[in-house]
C-alpha cells in the first residue's frame, strides 16, 4: 500500500437528468441547503482524511474549480460589513492544508475514461475515486462511510468498493457486485468475486450495488489503459475492476448511511429534504414547515 492521500472526483458529465437546470450552471454546482453538491463531496473526502483533490473536467464546468478558489472582493465586503460567520464560510471552503487541481476529459467516454484522464497526477500512488453525484448522509452525527471504508483499507490492504442493498428490480441500473453469496451487513465488509455492469435482473449475483466510492490500487490505471468500450459502449470502471479481482484482493464495503441521487431531479429533491432537515440553521423550521403540509 502507498500513502493514501489522492482522490479522483470526475466532473465533466453533462447533467442531463437535471436539465434544464444543468443548461448553464454545471450540475455539480447545483445547491443542497447552503453548498452545491461538489462541496459536500470534497468535504466528505477531507473529513476522510485525503489532502490532494482531483477534479477530472471539461469546458464549461469553470465554477467548480472558481467556487474552491479564493474571491477577494467577497470576502473584503464581507470583513467590512463585519459578517464574520459568513465570512469564515466562504474563506474555510478548503482547507489550508488540501490541494485541488483539474485534468481535462476532451472526449464523454465512460467513467473508467474519466479516471484514467487523472493518471499523470495520481503517478504510482493508491488512490480513490468519488462520484459528484452521490450524497451520502449519515444519520448519526460524526459517522462517515468514507472515513470507515478508508481503515478497512489500511487494515486488510484489499482495494475497496462501497456499496448499497437496492431493490432487486432496480440493480439494471448499477454496477453489482457478487460476495459468493455471502451476507453483508452495514459497516462491514467481504470480499468480492466478481461484478457487472446493470445487469438483468434474472443475471445480477446481488443486490449489493456499487454508489460511487472507490479505494484503488495504482494498478488500475494500467488495467484501464487496456478496458474496451463495454456497456454503453463506454470504458467501464467495473469492467477493469472485474480484471483486478483475479490479480489482488477486492473487498465490498457496506454502508451503514444513505445514498441520494443529485443527478436526478427526485434524488435532488430528497438529498434537499434530508439535509435541510438535519442542518443547524433549518432544521427546527424546516421540519415544522413540512409538517404543516
Amino acid at each position: 500500500m502507498s500513502a493514501l492521500t489522492k482522490i479522483v472526483i470526475p466532473v465533466a458529465g453533462l447533467g442531463t437528468r437535471v436539465l434544464p437546470a444543468s443548461k448553464s450552471i454545471p450540475k455539480e454546482m447545483l445547491t443542497v441547503v447552503d453548498k452545491p453538491v461538489i462541496q459536500h463531496v470534497v468535504e466528505e473526502a477531507i473529513k476522510a482524511g485525503f489532502k490532494e483533490i482531483i477534479l477530472v473536467t471539461r469546458n464549461g464546468k469553470a465554477a467548480i474549480e472558481d467556487h474552491f478558489d479564493k474571491h477577494y472582493e467577497l470576502e473584503a465586503e464581507l470583513s467590512r460589513k463585519g459578517k464574520e460567520a459568513l465570512l469564515k464560510a466562504v474563506r474555510d471552503i478548503l482547507p489550508a492544508d488540501v490541494s485541488i487541481c483539474a485534468v481535462r476529459q476532451n472526449q464523454p467516454l465512460g467513467l473508467g475514461h474519466a479516471v484514467l484522464c487523472a493518471a499523470p497526477v495520481v503517478g504510482n500512488d493508491d488512490f480513490a475515486v468519488m462520484l459528484p453525484d452521490m450524497l451520502i448522509h449519515n444519520p448519526i452525527a460524526g459517522e462517515s462511510d468514507l472515513t470507515d471504508m478508508v481503515a478497512d483499507y489500511h487494515n486488510s490492504g484489499a482495494a475497496q468498493i462501497m456499496v448499497e442493498a437496492v431493490p432487486m428490480e432496480h440493480v439494471e441500473r448499477y454496477g453489482v457486485v457478487d460476495c459468493a453469496g455471502k451476507p453483508l451487513s452495514p459497516g462491514q465488509s467481504q470480499p468480492i468475486v466478481g461484478m457487472v455492469e446493470k445487469p438483468p435482473q434474472a443475471q445480477a449475483p446481488s443486490n449489493q450495488a456499487i454508489v460511487g466510492r472507490y479505494i484503488l490500487p495504482a494498478r488500475v490505471m494500467e488495467l484501464l489503459k487496456d478496458t474496451k468500450p463495454g456497456a454503453g459502449g463506454e470504458i467501464q470502471l467495473t469492467d477493469a475492476l472485474d480484471h483486478l479481482i483475479s490479480e489482488a484482493p477486492v473487498h465490498a464495503y457496506s454502508m451503514r448511511g444513505k445514498t441520494y441521487d443529485c443527478g436526478n431531479k427526485l434524488g435532488f429533491l430528497q438529498a434537499n429534504v434530508v439535509f435541510g432537515m438535519h442542518h443547524e440553521e433549518t432544521a427546527e423550521d424546516f421540519k415544522a414547515f413540512l409538517g404543516s403540509l
